[in-house]
């Protein structure tokens, strides 16, 4: 059997750091991915340091040429990649300065283009990859504050929530899963929205006091990407299962 590939984005903190650590445990190759040298080359010293294999590779998001460079970096090396997680987000509003009467322009833009076109430039990139591999897989990190549903369910504990760019991204992304899943319907490849939980990361200030580890929450990406049950037109599931889009 050969080994398994998979590129996490975003991989030097956070769920992104947890989640590239959870699949070398599971025997998984890791492609540790960032925009900075040093953040990413820590984290593979740190894998290798547990005999785990690693790799390290640099990629803007937001930068059509990083992606391409980084396929080619991976085509030189492996011929496949079994999964890709896009995990790399941002949510600038939290922190934004200045008054706005509904959306922040410049964070709301900042978020679109890492949230958003930032999954859907690396999936162009990388795809051929993916489809070379015999069961590939593509697990988008999303949020429940995504979902149009909960959106609107004022029983939600996502109802009184109201940050535009990052519920915008978000719902995009989504978009983008059922999209690609329809897409890829008569493949072997297989996509997935996954809403992780509300995760102790430094994304946003109310987020250091949150409930779920970065470890609980890689827990949850690893079985989606493993799932034999996704659904040939896209699926978003969280800890407790399937998520109302």
């Amino acid at each position: 059997m050969s080994e398994k590939i998979v590129v996490v984005t975003g991989a030097t903190r956070g769920i992104g750091r947890a989640t590239a650590t959870a699949f070398a445990r599971q025997g998984y190759r890791v492609i540790v991915t960032g925009r900075r040298a040093p953040a990413v080359e820590a984290v593979v010293r740190e894998l290798r340091a547990e005999g785990l294999a690693a790799e390290g590779e640099l990629l803007d998001v937001c930068s059509v040429d990083s992606a391409r460079c980084l396929r080619d970096s991976i085509a030189g090396r492996h011929e496949h990649i079994d999964v890709l997680v896009n995990n790399a987000g941002i949510l600038p509003e939290a922190t934004a300065a200045g008054t706005v009467n509904f959306a922040h322009p410049g964070a709301f833009t900042e978020t679109l283009m890492t949230n958003t076109f930032g999954p859907a430039n690396v999936i162009e990139a990388l795809l051929p990859l993916v489809r070379r591999a015999p069961a590939g897989r593509i697990v988008n990190i999303s949020t429940e504050m995504g979902s149009l549903t909960q959106q609107r369910n004022p029983d939600s504990a996502y109802y009184s929530m109201v940050v535009p760019g990052y519920q915008a991204s978000k719902a995009a992304l989504n978009s983008i899963t059922v999209g690609l899943a329809k897409t890829l319907a008569d493949t072997p490849v297989r996509v997935t929205s996954v809403c992780p939980g509300f995760v102790a990361t430094g994304l946003a200030p109310a987020a250091a006091d949150a409930p779920t580890t970065p470890e609980e929450a890689a827990a949850v990406v690893l079985a989606a990407a493993e799932s034999p049950e996704v659904s040939t037109d896209g699926s978003f599931v969280g800890a407790q299962g399937p998520i109302a889009w």
